[in-house]
């Protein structure tokens, strides 16, 4: 900013003081030739006047250009957040450093939000491209084999949906407010729709499901719950390489599904880190196709619906998880 402009502001800011001094001088001025004092008196005066105004301005020119050279260095050190701003001159300017230091604090704070965001976002995709060959490769394996069974090929197959639909709820789990319609549905009909498409995989793993009815009704969003049962009821799959699964409401709690399974369980220095992203435990280093993905959509979800879960668990025995479907508190939506 040029020197001109600067000086130009400064008196334009001080307009009034200026024009209040020139005021008072012509004032006094035309008293003392009213009342007959000598001509060399009244211009000794106002050239004294005027020479202590300018003084007075020049110095306060002074102050105000650093201020503007201070504020110059600190636009270019932009998008950082200055530490500190020149000596506020008045209560209102105070003010107005005080709100820009705490926008500035404020659009940091989305700056690292956003990029913390998008780097999880990329880890995940890169994740998920990896694990997503992985079944084209035996699909295309399976499909230059003679002889070989179309149900291994459908297998595969969903393995690819079911990636597919992860990836678009951790998507859409961001801003899943928007897309919830909450309503009274009987829980044996959302359980249904999750069991019947695994019922292929329950065949072909030889795993028995024990299936107890759920007379009871939840107030839920159909979809979303449908998701989460469906997450349960892979990892159940994905870790029980033989025995049951059993689908039942727990005894002593009201409205609470237990999905149990007889897999491998959880080491109990995992349980309390499952729902963490990006976690898989003992399980997820000897399994290298589990994401950390699965539970921690599950508990984002539940949390946006109000609905709570936790993990029972032990190693060889199985897993048993526990969905606590009451709503106490529809206000904390």
């Amino acid at each position: 900013m040029s020197t001109g402009r600067i000086l130009w502001d400064y008196l334009k800011k001080n307009r009034f003081v200026i024009g209040g001094l020139l005021t008072f001088l012509a004032i006094f001025c035309t008293v003392f030739v009213l009342y007959g004092k000598p001509l060399e008196a009244v211009v000794y005066g106002l050239l004294l006047c005027l020479v202590l105004t300018v003084v007075l301005l020049a110095v306060g020119f002074v102050g105000y250009y650093k201020k503007i050279w201070q504020l110059s260095q600190l636009q270019k050190m932009l998008p950082e957040l200055p530490r500190e701003f020149p000596k506020s001159a008045s209560v209102g300017e105070e003010l107005y450093q005080k709100m820009m230091m705490e926008l500035g604090q404020e659009c940091q704070r989305q700056a690292n939000e956003y990029a913390k965001h998008r780097e999880e976002l990329l880890d995940y995709y890169t994740l998920w491209v990896h694990q997503i060959k992985t079944p084209i490769a035996a699909m295309r394996l399976l499909m230059q084999s003679e002889g070989q069974s179309h149900v291994l090929l459908e297998m595969e197959l969903f393995k690819i949906e079911q990636y597919v639909e992860m990836v678009l709820g951790y998507l859409r789990c961001e801003s899943m407010s928007s897309d919830l319609s909450f309503r009274q549905y009987k829980l044996d009909g959302l359980v249904r729709q999750a069991v019947r498409k695994y019922k292929k995989l329950f065949i072909l793993q030889r795993i028995t499901l024990e299936y107890e009815p759920l007379n009871v009704s939840v107030l839920t969003d159909e979809k979303w719950l449908v998701f989460v049962l469906e997450q349960l009821l892979s990892n159940a799959l994905k870790y029980t390489p033989r025995g049951k699964i059993t689908i039942c409401m727990a005894e002593s709690e009201a409205k609470t599904l237990v999905i149990r399974d007889t897999g491998i369980g959880i080491a109990p220095e995992d349980i309390s880190r499952v729902f963490e992203r990006g976690f898989t435990g003992r399980n997820g280093r000897r399994d290298k196709r589990s994401t950390g993905i699965g539970l921690y959509l599950v508990k984002k979800i539940l949390d946006k619906l109000s609905h709570e879960i936790r993990i029972e668990s032990c190693p060889g025995e199985g897993t048993a998880v526990y969905l606590k479907l009451e709503r106490a508190d529809l206000t904390q939506m």
